[in-house]
C-alpha cells in the first residue's frame, strides 16, 4: 500500500481552482449533497465490522504491585514481559466485555 504522508506545516498549497471547488461545496445547501452510494451504518453492518487494523491503544504509565513470582514467571519467558502482561490483561478484559453481552 502506498501512502502519501505530509506533516501540517509541509501540505502542498490550494491553487486557486481547488479554493473555488471548495468554496462551492462549501455555499452548497444539505439536502443537495447525494448520499445514495452510502449504505446506511444499520446493525448488520456493525455485526460484520472489524477494528481498525491500525489503531494502536494509547499507553499509560502506571506503578502496580504484583505478586513476586507472577513476576518472575512474566520475566523468565525472556525479553518483552511488560508486553505479555499487557497482551493477558487485553485478553482478561476482552473475554470480560464478550461475556456481559
Amino acid at each position: 500500500m502506498n501512502r502519501v504522508r505530509y506533516k501540517q506545516d509541509e501540505l502542498p498549497p490550494l491553487t486557486e481552482a481547488r479554493k473555488a471547488e471548495l468554496k462551492a461545496l462549501a455555499e452548497r445547501p444539505e439536502r443537495e449533497i447525494d448520499y445514495s452510494d452510502i449504505p446506511p451504518l444499520d446493525e448488520a453492518f456493525w455485526a460484520q465490522a472489524t477494528p481498525n487494523p491500525f489503531f494502536k491503544p494509547v499507553k499509560t504509565h502506571a506503578s502496580v504491585r504484583i505478586d513476586s513470582d507472577v513476576l518472575a514467571w512474566l520475566k523468565s519467558q525472556g525479553k518483552g514481559y511488560q508486553t505479555r502482561l499487557n497482551a493477558i490483561l487485553r485478553e482478561a478484559m476482552l473475554r470480560s466485555l464478550h461475556h456481559k453481552t
